[in-house]
């Protein structure tokens, strides 16, 4: 199933933040039992598990039985906690960027004004 998701390690990131176990690389069932490799994966309860592999576009398609998963828990609500996490990371990691590289020079322009007045 195509994903907005694009980024490997943010989506990592965002599995470690939702205590999800990231595991690197494997194979998961896919469409008709074929063996689908991914770049991730991540154990569900009940031993269920869902990966990622990377598309044409660059962008991570989820692989796994989304009908099981659908038993035990709502596979929207877990799809949408993930990228939820996921554009929160992104949007941290973009506002950081600017200031990541040290190469910006802040200018702060103070202006004071002083009044002093004598003796009334």
């Amino acid at each position: 199933m195509p994903t907005v998701l694009r980024d490997e390690t943010l989506l990592e990131a965002a599995l470690r933040e939702l205590r999800l176990p990231v595991l690197h690389g494997g194979s998961l069932p896919g469409f008709a039992g074929e063996a689908e490799p991914v770049l991730l994966q991540t154990e569900l309860a009940g031993g269920l598990r869902i990966g990622w592999r990377r598309q044409g576009d660059g962008s991570l398609a989820l692989v796994g039985d989304l009908q099981r998963l659908g038993r035990t828990q709502s596979p929207q609500q877990l799809i949408g906690r993930i990228t939820r996490c996921y554009a929160t990371l992104q949007a941290l990691r973009c506002a950081a960027e600017p200031w990541a590289t040290g190469d910006h020079q802040v200018s702060v322009q103070v202006s004071v004004q002083v009044s002093v007045q004598g003796p009334a």
